[in-house]
């Protein structure tokens, strides 16, 4: 238990990467990304994966290591995540973990919740519903059956609310029920460090970012990705608003102020998420390196000692 993982959060944009290169440097370590979008290798600028200045900088771990064609679950994110942990922990006392996708930080920091076994059909039927009806009809669907979880869920990613719907009808109880069980027992311990800012800096930093993505490419890269568009790994935040542009359904000014609103809504999201941890420590965006590490240090110590 001498071993840690710091956990690195906050909003899309918000500058973790950065923090995480910085620490993996001062900590002579290596990084695993919790970015559930960057680990698709043809999502490259429409997920902000980091640069090659900035893999080279330190090693990274679960950056672009599958394909949007493979089946790849948060749980079998936890299986390999943890066993490259316990492979880099034999070599570094610290190792850093950074990421916005809140799910994926909490397999690995606390495990996965367990859900019951329901009857496949309730998916396929879901699934039919949605294609016939629009994902409007599951959201509400979701709001009466488990206003809680529709309060804290993506609404606008339908297999978010088709997994949520396909356990609250087979179980008979509300998905947010299997949520919060005791957490996994794990050999090291934590310390999250999360990033904020004021939500109108957070907001132009994501307008900003999107615009760069548009000028560097992210609309040829969606035409790319194109013919895969129905695949899960493409149910995300700048594809898809693209998508409806490729199909004719919207103009590519529509599309792109599609792409910063709901990138707005997701890191809103995001940080009501990681708000719920009540020992992150928070630092602000425009911290100073010199002043933050050496109480990180202090945390570090204090966290061994505990």
């Amino acid at each position: 238990m001498n071993k840690i993982l710091i956990s690195v959060v906050g909003p899309t944009a918000i500058g973790k990467t950065k923090l995480a290169i910085r620490l993996a440097q001062h900590y002579n370590t290596e990084i695993i990304s919790a970015d559930s979008r960057q680990f698709f290798k043809e999502m490259n600028i429409g997920t902000a994966v980091p640069s090659i200045d900035e893999l080279n900088q330190a090693k990274h771990h679960f950056i672009q290591h599958k394909s949007i064609t493979e089946q790849y679950t948060v749980g079998d994110y936890e299986r390999e995540a943890i066993e490259k942990l316990a492979h880099l922990f034999k070599i570094h006392d610290v190792v850093i973990m950074v990421g916005g996708s809140g799910l994926y930080v909490n397999a690995v920091t606390d495990g996965l919740n367990t859900f019951p076994t329901v009857d496949p059909n309730i998916r396929e039927e879901l699934n039919t519903e949605l294609s016939k009806k629009g994902i409007r009809v599951l959201q509400s669907k979701l709001k009466q059956l488990d206003p809680l979880y529709y309060e804290k869920v993506d609404i606008h990613n339908p297999q978010r609310v088709i997994r949520a719907l396909e356990v609250a009808v087979g179980s008979g109880q509300p998905y947010s029920s299997f949520i919060n069980k005791p957490k996994a027992k794990r050999d090291f311990k934590v310390l999250s460090v999360g990033i904020k800012a004021d939500r109108p800096l957070i907001y132009d930093r994501i307008n900003s970012r999107v615009d760069i993505m548009i000028d560097t490419g992210l609309l040829d890269e969606a035409k790319s990705v194109m013919p895969f568009k129905d695949y899960n790994a493409l149910q995300t935040v700048g594809y898809k608003e693209l998508f409806k542009y490729l199909d004719g359904e919207w103009t590519l000014d529509f599309a792109i102020s599609e792409i910063k609103k709901n990138t707005r809504r997701f890191a809103k999201r995001q940080l009501t998420w990681f708000l719920r941890n009540e020992i992150t420590k928070w630092v602000d965006y425009d911290y100073n390196a010199e002043t933050l590490l050496p109480e990180i240090d202090n945390e570090l110590l204090n966290l061994k000692n505990g």
